[in-house]
This record gives C-alpha cells, sequence and structure tokens, in this order.
C-alpha cells in the first residue's frame, strides 16, 4: 500500500467534535449521576455551571436557567446530589460536559433542604428580628384575609370572627395558596392591601393543612419578603399547629392554625362586656370607699373646736401674736444698744488715732506746693520753693530761704 498516493480523509476540529457530539448525545440521552458539587458559580444568565466529583473522578456540568427553575434549593459546593441529564460536548472547547435537567440532594429532600437555605439567609439578613415585629392592636376595626375562597379555612375564621367580633368590617383578597402561581399572587395580596387598603389594622394570611409540597408557597423568598415589607401587622396561620414556613418565622405573630389567627386577632365580645363590668363594680366600690373615708374626716372635722367656737381661735391667735410682737421689740431694742455702745467705741478708737487730734498737739504737716507732696526730710526742697504747712485751725504757706540738709 503507498501511504502517500493512498492518505485517509482528515477531519477537521469542527467536525471531530460535532461527531463526538452526537455520538454522546445518542449513546447517553438520559443518565443518573451521583456526586458531590464543587466549583459551583451561577452567571447572570440564571445558568449554573459546576463540577460533579467522587474520591476518583469529576465531571463539568451544566445546570440551565430553564431546568433550574424546578429546583426549590440552591446548589451550593459541598453539596452531595443526584442528577438526572445528558452527556454532551461543549463544541467550541470540546469539553465534556453532563446538562443536568434534574437534581436532588442525597441526605435530606430537596424541599426541607431549601426551608433550611432560605431561612437562613434571611435569618442573617433580620427579617426575624423580633425586635422589628409590630404589635397586634387589641380591638381592631378593619381587618383583612389572604386564603382560598375553597376550603374550610376561610369558614372557620368567618365564623370565628362573626362570633367573638361581630362589628368587625372584614375585608378579603381570594389568592391560590397551591401551585406554582401561588406566591406571586400571595405577596401581590399582601402589597395590595398595604397600597389600597392602609387603614386595616392586621391582616391574616394563610391555609389549611397539608403537605410540605402542598403548603410550599409560604415558603417562598417573594411572601417572605412581602410580609416583612407590610406596614399592616401580620398573622401568619399556616396549616396545623405543628407546620412551620418561612412565614411564620417573617410574621409579626404566628398562629398555629387559621381558627386559632381569628381568635388571637380580635378580642371576645362577651369578655369584653364582662370585663367591663367588672371594673365598673370595682370603680363603684372605690367610690364608695372614697366617700366613706371623705364622711369619716368630715365627722371628725366637725368636732374640732375651731369649727364649735372659731372666735375663741382667733382671740387666742391674737394674744400669741401680741406676745410675739413684744418679745422681737425687746430683741430688737436690746440689739440696737449693743450696737451703739460698739460703735461709741470703735469711734472713740478712731478719734484717738485721727491726724487732726495730733495737730492739736502742736505739730503741722509739711507739703511742696503746688504737688502737695508730704515732705519728709530737708532734701525734698531747695531754696526759694514754696511749702504749705497744715495747723490744727487753717494753713499757711512759706518761702524756703535757706535749706540746712544736714540731719
Amino acid at each position: 500500500m503507498n501511504l502517500e498516493t493512498e492518505k485517509p480523509k482528515a477531519l477537521s476540529v469542527s467536525q471531530l467534535c460535532e461527531q463526538i457530539y452526537r455520538s454522546l448525545e445518542e449513546s447517553f440521552p438520559d443518565v443518573w449521576v451521583e456526586g458531590e458539587i464543587s466549583n459551583c458559580r451561577l452567571y447572570p444568565s440564571g445558568h449554573t455551571y459546576l463540577t460533579l466529583k467522587d474520591e476518583n473522578s469529576q465531571v463539568s456540568a451544566v445546570l440551565f436557567r430553564g431546568a433550574a427553575s424546578g429546583i426549590k434549593f440552591k446548589p451550593e459546593d459541598g453539596l452531595k446530589v443526584l442528577v438526572r441529564g445528558r452527556v454532551s460536548v461543549y463544541t467550541k472547547r470540546g469539553d465534556l460536559q453532563l446538562v443536568i435537567s434534574h437534581m436532588e440532594p442525597r441526605e435530606k429532600g430537596g424541599l426541607q433542604l431549601a426551608f433550611e437555605q432560605l431561612k437562613a439567609k434571611l435569618e442573617k439578613e433580620g427579617l426575624f428580628d423580633p425586635l422589628k415585629k409590630k404589635p397586634i392592636p387589641r380591638y381592631p376595626q378593619k381587618l383583612g384575609v389572604i386564603t382560598s375562597l375553597q376550603g374550610a379555612a376561610i369558614r372557620d375564621i368567618l365564623n370565628i370572627l362573626s362570633r367573638r367580633w361581630p362589628e368587625l368590617e372584614i375585608l378579603i383578597l381570594p389568592v391560590q395558596v397551591q401551585g406554582d402561581a401561588s406566591a406571586p399572587e400571595i405577596a401581590k395580596a399582601v402589597e395590595d392591601f398595604n397600597l389600597h387598603f392602609p387603614e386595616t389594622d392586621v391582616l391574616l394570611v394563610g391555609r389549611g393543612g397539608g403537605s410540605l409540597e402542598d403548603l410550599w408557597a409560604f415558603n417562598e423568598e417573594i411572601v417572605a419578603r412581602a410580609i416583612f415589607a407590610s406596614k399592616i401587622p401580620v398573622i401568619s396561620c399556616v396549616g396545623h399547629e405543628i407546620d412551620f414556613t418561612i412565614a411564620d418565622f417573617v410574621a409579626d405573630l404566628r398562629a398555629p392554625t387559621p381558627s386559632a389567627a381569628a381568635e388571637m386577632s380580635v378580642p371576645d365580645l362577651k369578655s369584653v362586656r364582662q370585663e367591663i363590668d367588672s371594673q365598673k363594680q370595682s370603680l363603684i366600690r372605690s367610690i364608695q370607699h372614697m366617700l366613706e373615708v371623705f364622711e369619716q374626716r368630715l365627722k371628725s372635722l366637725s368636732s374640732h373646736p375651731f369649727l364649735k367656737s372659731p372666735h375663741r381661735m382667733i382671740e387666742e391667735f391674737m394674744r400669741r401674736l401680741d406676745e410675739t410682737r413684744e418679745l422681737l421689740s425687746r430683741a430688737i431694742a436690746a440689739k440696737i444698744e449693743l450696737l451703739s455702745q460698739s460703735l461709741a467705741l470703735q469711734s472713740g478708737r478712731l478719734d484717738a488715732l485721727s491726724p487732726l487730734k495730733v495737730l492739736s498737739r502742736g505739730y503741722s504737716v509739711a507739703r511742696s506746693w503746688p504737688s502737695l507732696k508730704i515732705l519728709r526730710s530737708p532734701q525734698d526742697v531747695k531754696a526759694h520753693d514754696i511749702i504749705q504747712l497744715t495747723l490744727h485751725q487753717g494753713e499757711i504757706f512759706c518761702e524756703v530761704t535757706k535749706n540746712d540738709k544736714r540731719i
């Protein structure tokens, strides 16, 4: 055979990848694969790219947006899953990949895992914070109900509300409470109440019992965020007492059943009337007791001497006032006498120290003229200076004719 003349026809890279693609698509159109997720990446397109691995091997995989919409939980690294899909090739790069159409967790149910993931996410964001929960009004005038018109829940709610609080105004926005369209309807109903009926005092949101799948609308993130954003207080009432949903954690108050929610949202008129009657009787007894106390005080005051002989009390008061006035006058006179004696003593001392007293004994005070500076030695003046002499009686002016500066 001459290889130079009989070369086989070569395939292009694209042709090779295309043949591999067709071969794999035909050979592995539907397979189930178990493995652990790693390198999980969600793209803005909604597609999720990941790697499935076990102890010895790994394979690239993709979960396109259309298939992802049917999966309630969030794929994440470390999660062991069972997936269904087809083996294919990304012909642009020749990469082998598993195109996933279905995924479920291996260690727990998909819905339970989705519940736990969303619960952890919203709790971290603070949607369950007790400090952010609004109080439920004690005496509501207008109440809103968001539930299905089918089933026993709405009938139970209306029967209990009409029996306990007959004058209550009730508004109902019927919604689907099961199925793919139910969560958006419930969320929109909560928003509509806040937008169109903001005067509503409290909202009841829920449904009767069922399986986890039946109650799933109340585990959807869209419903949780609508309840959290509601300015109207919300009471959740989903399923039976043992059922817990995400809506229960976000709501301002959780009721174990729709019937319990109706009882918790309004008081019992009969009990309120009994309470009013009880408070009325208590108030009457308090008033009667106060009147008895005032009567005893009045009797006690009526026997007081002042009320019996008021003129004697006034005379006694006037006598005490006169005695007090006399005592005060004596005290003031004694104080004045004491101060006068002290003043005379101090005046005598000041008079003895007075410069005028000294001048009366023949002394004088010499000052330079016109500065009136007191002269204390001959050095303070010179010949022809004018000096002023202050005597006991009057002043004289002298001219210095000779200054003997000897001391």
